[in-house]
């Protein structure tokens, strides 16, 4: 323990340890040395032209975990703090005011992993003025899916528009994934975790009867499952031993995930357990091997683990260059051109950003872009789609700029 303790000291100095070191549960607690035939190290060039700024120098938010806005033409964007609000404010860098959007506070148990951790605007908000939620409560301890409904060209959401759509179990406090995204195809896509502990010791990752350790997709237009339905080409429609909702699976905790706004390619950081952390490219049916293997390597069993059928990271990295991959996004905007068509991620515990070097499903390069990135929670995108940083621990939103 002591290790990662005096990592979080250093890097994260104005969180306290204990808050941090809780939101890195997923980190374990003796790290092994990595296996140098099967991992790969990160490039260590950086874009001198580049730096790191606060993108909205007079505002601060507490502990924000997504960033996003609604696609309605309005110009605001929206920041979810983890304890259980949603903050809106105008796209601007001059702003100095946001709103309080939703407090679910009440509803929320918040701490560690667990929080408001995810926020998605109907693809037709601006017409029914809805948007869903990731939430974990207790008693029990769930994740809860829930739509709300906004009034046109309000600040403000009524708490009591909560309609819930799905909610499962969560075995531990840990691994809750917690992202929520509508695809290209329209459908709401969700982010579990394995259900937490280590090792994933319910093996959940490689059950298909339970939602954990998945990528999930659901349709929110339709009812056939009460609140939603189930996309007709969802792998595993008809299969009496999986669940329907199921889109990918063998994930350990997906904390982020993004489209690629020009390919509609789905991405994913996985977190890993004490030796690799990776990038997934998520594929309708895809088993991404998790307990089997951590990464690229076999974990349970610690050999022979069947790689032939399991789908590898276009990407992982070892424990000496980051202990907590954030996942990012594929760069789409204007403002950087040098970084145009690279998926842009990070690690939580390091402050390193990366930008990974791709063609189709094959990586063809990876770039240091700075090691000051703080905490970074997660990362978001405007309606132009440029990109920003979120500092969990400061509370401020950060953008790339050139000097």
């Amino acid at each position: 323990m002591s290790y990662l303790k005096k990592t979080v000291v250093t890097l994260a100095s104005s969180l306290t340890v204990t808050v941090v070191f809780a939101f890195l549960v997923s980190l374990a607690c003796q790290p092994r040395e990595a296996d140098a035939e099967t991992t790969e190290t990160p490039g260590t060039i950086a874009p001198a032209a580049l730096q790191l700024e606060n993108a909205f120098p007079g505002l601060t938010f507490k502990q924000p975990v997504e960033f996003t806005h609604a696609g309605d033409g309005t110009n605001r964007v929206f920041v979810l703090e983890q304890e259980g609000r949603i903050r809106v404010f105008e796209n601007n860098a001059a702003t100095k005011t946001a709103d309080t959007y939703l407090d679910i506070v009440s509803k929320v148990a918040s701490g560690g992993e667990m929080g408001l951790l995810g926020l998605a605007f109907h693809p037709d908000f601006e017409q029914n003025g809805y948007f869903f939620v990731n939430y974990t409560k207790n008693n029990p301890r769930e994740t809860v899916i829930s739509r709300f409904k906004a009034t046109a060209g309000s600040n403000r959401v009524d708490p009591a528009t909560e309609t819930i759509l799905l909610k499962y179990e969560q075995p531990y406090a840990n691994h809750n994934g917690g992202k929520v995204a509508f695809g290209p195809d329209g459908f709401l896509y969700i982010a579990a975790g394995d259900g937490g502990s280590g090792g994933d010791p319910q093996n959940n990752g490689q059950n298909l009867k339970t939602m954990l350790g998945k990528i999930l997709r659901i349709d929110v237009n339709k009812t056939d499952k009460g609140n939603y339905g189930i996309p007709a080409d969802n792998p595993f429609v008809g299969n009496a031993n999986a669940l329907p909702e199921i889109y990918a699976y063998g994930l350990r905790n997906p904390w982020r995930f993004s489209f690629d706004a020009e390919t509609g390619q789905l991405w994913a950081g996985d977190v890993g357990q004490n030796k690799l952390e990776e990038i997934d490219i998520i594929k309708k049916g895809g088993n991404y091997g998790w307990r089997l293997k951590e990464g690229q390597d076999c974990y349970n069993p610690a050999n022979d683990c069947n790689q032939g059928q399991l789908i590898e990271p276009i990407h992982q990295y070892v424990r000496s260059e980051g202990v907590s991959v954030t996942g990012g996004a594929v760069y789409r905007g204007s403002s950087l051109p040098d970084l145009k068509g690279k998926y842009i991620y990070a690690d939580f515990a390091t402050g390193k950003v990366w930008a990974l070097s791709f063609q189709g499903d094959q990586k063809t390069g990876n770039q240091l872009l700075t090691s000051e990135g703080g905490p970074v929670s997660a990362f978001g995108e405007d309606a132009k789609q440029e990109l920003y940083i979120l500092d969990h621990s400061s509370g401020t939103i950060k953008r790339f700029v050139t000097k």
